[in-house]
């Protein structure tokens, strides 16, 4: 009963807020508007030939390519899903995110009773769930408009349904993540800062140094944009891609464990003015 209650009070308080209608609006309009930016970049680049002519530069080329396949538009929204749209919801949830500790809003609650379980648990099944569902929209949005508007479409829907998922998993890692640190530490600002910084500089720091995407949580939404590319699939092993996701998901039941552990060793003393844990 207590974990029901909980469930529809993080449901609640993510819908009543405009929250869940603004990130699904960022996920999706995003998806959206970043094959139609680089589609608009070609037309313009075409519009302009005749100038860079003068200049003595040819971008037949470049125009050629930002016009052709769908697949550029496609990969660049699956990026964005882990960039953009991961930050946007990030901050969204810091309330949620340990945030109402620090407005000392859960200290009634805990005095009535409420168990760290039904505290945790509840956040782990329904922010990772809904940032997937809306990765993988966004993913096939991002399909069906760069379908529409470039010559070709050459992303297949295995393409697309793998990168969707796996940048839909990649986000909720960072999600999870989110909710541990924010909820062991009571700092839902450090942590979103501390995931913000770390999705978009490890992925770029793995690719740096040349190290393997596979079997590393952090490198998922590189894996997720290449895999909507034509002949990524036929190059790279199914089971390495599977195991990848596995290892991933099996880091967010310890993360999940670790924000319990954490939340169980806390003692909250309510006798004076201040919190002291």
């Amino acid at each position: 009963m207590q974990v029901k209650a909980s469930i529809k009070k993080e449901l609640l308080a993510f819908s009543r807020t405009s929250k869940l209608l603004i990130i699904a609006l960022v996920f999706i309009g995003w998806s959206i508007f970043s094959p139609l930016m680089i589609r608009g970049v070609g037309l313009l680049m075409e519009a302009l030939n005749p100038i860079y002519d003068e200049m003595g530069m040819d971008v037949s080329g470049m125009t050629d390519m930002l016009g052709s396949a769908s697949s550029l538009g496609v990969t660049s929204a699956v990026s964005e899903l882990g960039g953009v749209c991961l930050i946007v919801m990030i901050l969204l949830i810091n309330s949620n995110a340990g945030g109402e500790q620090k407005k000392r809003s859960i200290i009634i609650p805990r005095s009535s009773g409420l168990r760290s379980f039904s505290y945790i648990f509840p956040k782990f099944i329904v922010y990772p769930p809904i940032a997937f569902v809306l990765a993988v929209a966004g993913a096939f949005s991002a399909w069906g408009i760069s379908a529409l508007i470039f010559d070709y479409n050459d992303v297949t829907l295995s393409g697309i349904l793998i990168g969707g998922i796996l940048a839909g998993v990649s986000i909720m890692f960072y999600i999870c993540l989110h909710l541990t640190i924010g909820t062991a530490t009571g700092k839902a600002g450090l942590s979103a800062a501390l995931c913000i910084v770390a999705s978009l500089l490890l992925p770029n720091i793995f690719a740096m140094t040349g190290a393997d995407y596979m079997y590393n949580p952090f490198t998922l939404s590189l894996i997720a944009s290449s895999a909507v590319q034509p002949g990524m699939l036929s190059t790279t092993p199914p089971e390495d891609i599977i195991v990848t996701a596995l290892i991933a998901l099996g880091l967010m039941v310890i993360l999940y464990f670790i924000a319990l552990f954490a939340q169980n060793a806390r003692r909250i003393d309510n006798s004076g003015n201040e919190i002291r844990l």
